[in-house]
């Protein structure tokens, strides 16, 4: 007689809190309890114990899903160490179930919650278990609550964010100790003076995400979702963790390989505060120890590496490398770490083609388009292992090249592209409001005009973004701009790109307006390769092709409608359609072009141009075939 007073969605959270423990938000609803008399107390207990499937987590909505999405645990997302490049010891993962509420903006944080989400999937997707769309209108709140490790007592602690999409404001009980704008880079707060002894600590976050309203960088990502544009992205998106350093510590590690010398040129930054603090770097080779050096902090060391084993994706070398701080003579900080010997350039072949080069030999690129979405997860891949199988199954159908585009992954997914050995083209996320029509006028020369807002955020979002990659070797090339989207001062972005990442190569707009700056021409054309255009003083590459589309019943983002630039209906009839444009991708590598970009590697939502399902359940193509063709266009420009 009592149901009608209580609102569904309210048993959930509370019957969730029950299995899960309690949070702040558990805490705020339990105060309900008081307004009950005990008959009712025991009934609405009784209700809870009746309703075991309110207690569980479970994926959002009916849209198909990978095989790691759905064997997906919500106790244990995302634990893999989530910055393998400077590794410390001890760390705690803050992923899992946290509480969320969707309010207007401008309102302050909510007393009472609306459910839990899964962090770290956005709150549109599928395994956040929210699937809606928060929209600039709004604001998405997030609250949780965690320990210190009593082992990490006297330590700072470190509050890390991989990535927030797009403004992120962010308190430790109660007090505000930062905030953040940027949807691709990770971001961190040292939150020491903030804490609370050894009670739970209240952790609260609050996202603001304009979307495609916006000028900030968001890639593909609008709020009306349609051929080649998908579902927007809200919030935490990539893990949350915390780490303990000393008061001095490590910030960051920039290695820059100069084969030529056979020198690796280090600066490692850190928070040091005497003036005799320095730093020490152990090198190993194949975990053989090959040498110490040292030098005060923020000084550049030179680092010679005899005859090195060079990095390339036939052989994907890395050394390992310790780092550690001393302060007063004593070690404070050590991460462990690793680099790369390798060189990205470009020369005249015997032919008069200006080739690029990779470890001073001519180096055909041979890639595909991979823009990094998922049905389960959207910009979230469902686990780490999903991260690993694209890269892997690039490289199985013999490509040697990812084009990373319009979005940034997490770090992870950097160091698998090292370890595995395949060179990345990195673009920067388009935005701003240029509207379609606009980015399909090439070659006018005419670049958008930008708010000063809109270009003082770009400028410092590029350059986190630069800094946040630098350390990775695979990355080889840097894209700031992608088929006139956003393009503005061209010249002066790609020479500013240029003059502050010297050891890479710049492609100053993919298949969009063409200046005369930057270190390629790179063009698109749709579905067959072609070169229109040619550079005799830069490298010509085709950084975007193909597009060939098959639709495979039930792994599908939508049955009843999809699209490709190209479209049949069998495995086989787009194995031959990839083979002949590859039969005509070499004789135009014959005549100029020097590094090709196949669209791509999976489908996404609509979209059904990929090698492999959206789910990645099934592989479109004969990859055999496919594999030898594109070995054959890789081994021409060594044959000649």
């Amino acid at each position: 007689m009592y149901f009608h007073i209580f609102d569904l969605s309210f048993f959930k959270a509370i019957a969730l809190k029950v299995k899960t423990g309690p949070t702040c938000a558990a805490k705020k609803r339990g105060l309900i309890f008081n307004h009950f008399s005990m008959k009712k107390t025991i009934l609405f207990l009784a209700i809870i114990i009746a309703m075991p499937a309110f207690a569980q987590w479970e994926p959002a909505g009916e849209r198909i899903m990978t095989s790691w999405g759905e064997d997906l645990d919500p106790e244990n997302v995302w634990d893999a160490y989530p910055r393998p490049v400077m590794m410390r010891d001890q760390w705690k993962n803050l992923n899992g179930l946290w509480d969320y509420a969707i309010t207007p903006v401008n309102q302050p944080a909510p007393e009472v919650y609306h459910g839990e989400i899964l962090v770290p999937f956005p709150a549109e997707s599928s395994l956040s278990g929210v699937k809606k769309q928060v929209g600039e209108e709004n604001f998405l709140w997030y609250e949780r609550t965690f320990n210190i490790p009593p082992e990490w007592e006297g330590r700072d602690i470190l509050l890390h964010f991989g990535a927030v999409d797009w403004e992120a404001h962010v308190w430790i009980n109660d007090i505000k100790v930062g905030s953040h704008k940027g949807g691709y880079d990770p971001f961190y707060f040292n939150i020491s003076p903030f804490l609370e002894g050894s009670k739970e600590q209240k952790l609260l976050v609050r996202v603001w995400d304009p979307g495609d309203k916006g000028y900030q960088p968001r890639g593909k990502q609008v709020s009306e979702p349609g051929s080649i544009w998908y579902t927007s992205v809200t919030g935490i998106w990539q893990t949350v963790w915390i780490e303990p350093v000393s008061k001095e510590y490590i910030k960051s590690i920039k290695a820059t390989p100069d084969i030529d010398r056979e020198m690796l040129n280090l600066k490692v930054m850190a928070d040091a505060h005497g003036s005799g603090d320095y730093y020490e770097v152990r090198v190993f080779e194949d975990g053989r120890f090959i040498g110490s050096h040292k030098a005060s902090v923020f000084t550049e060391l030179e680092v010679h590496i005899e005859e090195p084993n060079l990095w390339s994706p036939e052989t994907p070398f890395l050394y390992d490398m310790e780092v550690l701080l001393y302060s007063g003579g004593e070690v404070v900080d050590q991460v462990s770490s690793y680099f790369a010997m390798r060189k990205i350039s470009y020369a005249r072949d015997d032919h008069g083609i200006v080739r690029l080069q990779l470890n001073n030999e001519d180096y055909f690129p041979m890639g595909t388009l991979d823009q990094g979405w998922w049905p389960d997860g959207l910009y979230t891949a469902p686990s780490d292992e999903a991260l690993l199988y694209d890269i892997q199954k690039t490289k199985d159908l013999g490509f040697n090249l990812i084009r990373k585009h319009v979005k940034v992954e997490p770090a992870r997914w950097y160091t698998h592209c090292d370890r595995v050995g395949i060179l990345v083209w990195q673009d920067m996320p388009s935005g701003d409001k240029t509207p379609v029509w606009q980015m399909r006028q090439y070659f006018d020369g005419v670049e958008l005009e930008r708010s000063p807002v809109s270009e003082e955020n770009f400028r410092n979002e590029w350059k986190n973004i630069i800094d946040y990659l630098y350390p990775y070797p695979s990355i080889v090339t840097w894209i700031p701009f992608n088929e006139a989207w956003g393009q503005f001062k061209t010249v002066e972005i790609t020479e500013w790109t240029k003059q502050y990442d010297p050891s890479r190569l710049v492609i100053p707009a993919s298949g969009g307006n063409h200046f005369q700056t930057g270190d390629m021409l790179a063009i698109h054309n749709y579905p067959n390769p072609r070169l229109y255009l040619y550079d005799a003083q830069r490298p010509t590459v085709l950084s975007e092709f193909g597009g060939i589309g098959l639709a495979l019943e039930d792994h599908l983002w939508e049955p009843e409608r999809n699209w490709g630039y190209i479209r049949f209906s069998s495995r086989e009839e787009v194995t031959d359609q990839y083979l002949e444009y590859a039969g005509e991708l070499k004789k135009l590598i014959m005549a100029g072009i020097s590094g090709a970009v196949y669209t791509q590697i999976t489908d996404v939502e609509i979209e059904v141009n990929g090698l492999l399902t959206y789910d990645r359940k099934e592989i479109k193509v004969d990859a055999d075939k496919i594999r030898q063709a594109n070995i054959e266009i890789r081994s021409l420009l060594k044959q000649r």
